[in-house]
């Protein structure tokens, strides 16, 4: 099947409002031009559906048109396709993000909310998320910029549910046992590490499972991590595995809060933490990732990696399989009860 599909179409100089609402109707489903009035969406037959409306109703206003199916074998290349794509709705999040970024500036972060400044900030929230939504919904290719978008959004919610600032007053989770977790596909950085984390401390029977990055609804049982909406992602400019480890308890665990730093280092990239070790465990996931397409191997691949990463740091050996010695006694004993000697994907 033909990768495109093409909207060739003539619309009557008069009346004026035509042109603008067809051009509206193309923003709205995502279509983008490649040439005056070419406009090309990626080939399926939700995209199909939506170029065959919009030509019936240019046609029934006088104008005319066809949809085609198309490869470029010159000119144009896929790749420069799907950066047009990427332009659109990179500038689409980047609005978005900016109108979430005043939202937060205008917030007295030091003084508490009032009841009704809270709702308008609630209201405030949802009324972002239902945009970003409609603009996930035409990332055909998951355009880098959502990660902005999302990230900002993130730090308006915790201005509303602010992160303990007490041990004592941390909400620790029961850690769930045996659940399929949720995460996008293309694993990297955070999935991975948040990944290794799971079966490691908190779940030792997960399943993972991959899925796009628009439009998943979780089935019962699954959790999400580190997408939209999901029960572990971003708060505030905590990356989602330091979420997972003050969530299910596991802060006090001094490697895992060292890896964390270095997670946060290499995810956000703000030199918050500015571990020396970040540039290196970038380098070997980048590796990973350039070997690999497969989620779980990556997954594996790199929760060796991070077993080994937290055998450096505790000041053991690693096994063969990748994991700490089972017989090595650690440099300092772990706060929570949930480390594990066994080995670890």
């Amino acid at each position: 099947m033909a990768r495109w599909l093409l909207l060739v179409h003539q619309i009557p100089p008069k009346p004026d409002y035509l042109r603008v609402k067809v051009r509206r109707r193309l923003q709205r489903i995502g279509a983008v031009p490649i040439k005056s009035s070419v406009y090309v969406l990626p080939n399926d037959e939700a995209t199909s559906e939506d170029f065959q409306w919009l030509l019936r109703e240019i046609v029934a206003d006088g104008g005319e048109g066809s949809i085609c199916q198309a490869v470029f074998v010159d000119g144009l290349s896929d790749d420069e396709i799907i950066a047009l794509f990427h332009a659109d709705r990179s500038a689409s999040y980047a609005a978005l993000r900016d109108a979430v970024k005043v939202v937060v500036r205008a917030t007295a972060w030091r003084k508490p909310l009032s009841a009704g400044r809270r709702r308008q900030l609630q209201a405030e929230v949802a009324r972002f998320k239902h945009r970003l939504s409609d603009i996930v919904a035409l990332d055909f290719f998951g355009t880098p910029a959502r990660r902005s978008a999302e990230e900002a959004i993130a730090t308006l919610e915790h201005r509303l549910h602010p992160a303990p600032t007490g041990s004592a007053q941390a909400t620790v989770l029961p850690a769930p046992q045996g659940r399929t977790w949720v995460t996008r596909e293309g694993i990297f950085v955070d999935r991975i590490a948040s990944a290794w984390l799971i079966r490691r401390c908190i779940d030792r029977t997960a399943r993972f499972k991959y899925v796009p990055a628009k439009g998943y609804r979780p089935a019962p049982h699954e959790l999400r991590f580190d997408m939209f909406e999901a029960e572990f992602t971003h708060v505030g400019d905590r990356c989602t595995f330091e979420v997972l480890l003050h969530r299910f308890g596991l802060a006090g665990d001094r490697v895992l809060a060292g890896i964390a730093e270095i997670v946060h280092d290499i995810d956000v990239k703000d030199g918050k933490f500015d571990r020396a070790e970040a540039t290196g465990v970038e380098r070997l996931l980048a590796g990973i990732a350039r070997t690999t397409s497969d989620d779980d191997l990556r997954r594996e691949r790199g929760g060796v990696l991070f077993s080994q990463l937290y055998a450096a740091l505790e000041g053991v050996t690693p096994t063969a399989s990748g994991g700490p010695s089972p017989d090595a006694q650690p440099a300092t004993r772990s706060a929570t009860p949930r480390r594990s000697t066994t080995r670890h994907s």
